[in-house]
């Protein structure tokens, strides 16, 4: 079984501001996931969500990010690619890379990518069922500001300033996971 909290602590110290904050997010991604996985019947192993989410955000510590505590160099979007990199240097999955690389916002078009910077030899839309599941639970926790989970109101809201398209992805993600939940109390899945 792969040990996902080695490569957190690797990362991110014990007894550091950074890590605390990552540990909540995570942990709450990965709850809100699990949740709605096991309310919907998804063939997904509780374990792979888990340490999916755990590690969606591995890349943020290389960014320059100071609201949140990260003094990296690297801009914060990049954050996915240098997660996706971490990780496989690190032996993990090749799935929990991809989780990775592409649950920024609702999903980056080549363009989006082009603009940001981001190398063009990648997808950072997400694809599969896991990179979808975390994508979405992703956008109901802020790691700045208020650290309660957001509704799904306010999420699809935080996509109004990308465009369109942008909030069409979040829409699509909704349908997907809460289609029959269309006023989802967000907090019922954390548990």
């Amino acid at each position: 079984m792969f040990d996902y909290s080695a490569i957190i602590d690797k990362y991110y110290p014990q007894g550091t501001a950074l890590r605390d904050l990552y540990m909540e997010h995570c942990s709450n991604v990965a709850r809100l996931a699990r949740g709605i996985a096991r309310r919907d019947e998804l063939p997904l192993p509780p374990v792979t969500i888990e340490a999916a989410a755990m590690l969606h955000d591995i890349g943020i510590c290389r960014c320059d990010a100071p609201s949140i505590g990260c003094h990296g160099s690297e801009p914060y979007m990049r954050h996915g690619v240098i997660g996706g990199d971490i990780l496989r240097s690190e032996g993990a999955p090749e799935e929990y890379a991809l989780v990775a690389e592409r649950h920024t916002g609702s999903g980056l078009t080549p363009e989006d990518a082009e603009r940001l910077g981001l190398p063009a030899d990648r997808s950072y839309m997400p694809e599969s069922r896991l990179e979808r599941l975390i994508c979405f639970a992703d956008k109901f926790f802020s790691k700045s500001g208020a650290r309660r989970p957001k509704t799904l109101g306010e999420a699809r809201e935080s996509f109004l300033r990308f465009g369109p398209e942008s909030v069409q992805r979040f829409d699509n993600l909704a349908h997907e996971f809460f289609k029959t939940d269309p006023l989802p109390d967000i907090e019922r899945y954390l548990f």
